[in-house]
């Protein structure tokens, strides 16, 4: 019994330190923070004040960014949720039935 105990323990030990590799790998591949060639200093943002109501027909930039640019994650979030709210629902009325 305590042999498999020191095995899940050194298991989980290598997992550990494969995901904290993985994320230190990461960190290094980020670029410079404040640089203005960084990624976030790109042209899509122009595109989004200077087009955003000519392409989208709102006037609110925020909402012209979530339904119309990022259309497709916000609806695949929305899923995530609604599919999470579901499953906790189903659970919580499968244990009054049971009680009954």
């Amino acid at each position: 019994m305590k042999k498999r105990r020191y095995l899940v323990f050194a298991l989980a030990l290598v997992l550990v330190s494969l995901i904290l590799f993985m994320l230190m790998l990461a960190i290094t591949e980020m670029p410079p923070y404040g640089q203005l060639g960084n990624p976030t200093h790109n042209q899509v943002w122009e595109r989004y004040v200077w087009k955003g109501v000519e392409e989208s027909g709102g006037l609110n930039m925020v909402t012209n960014i979530i339904l119309d640019y990022r259309g497709y994650d916000t609806l695949l979030e929305t899923t995530v949720l609604f599919t999470a709210v579901m499953a906790i629902m189903l659970t919580l009325g499968a244990g009054k039935n049971q009680k009954k």
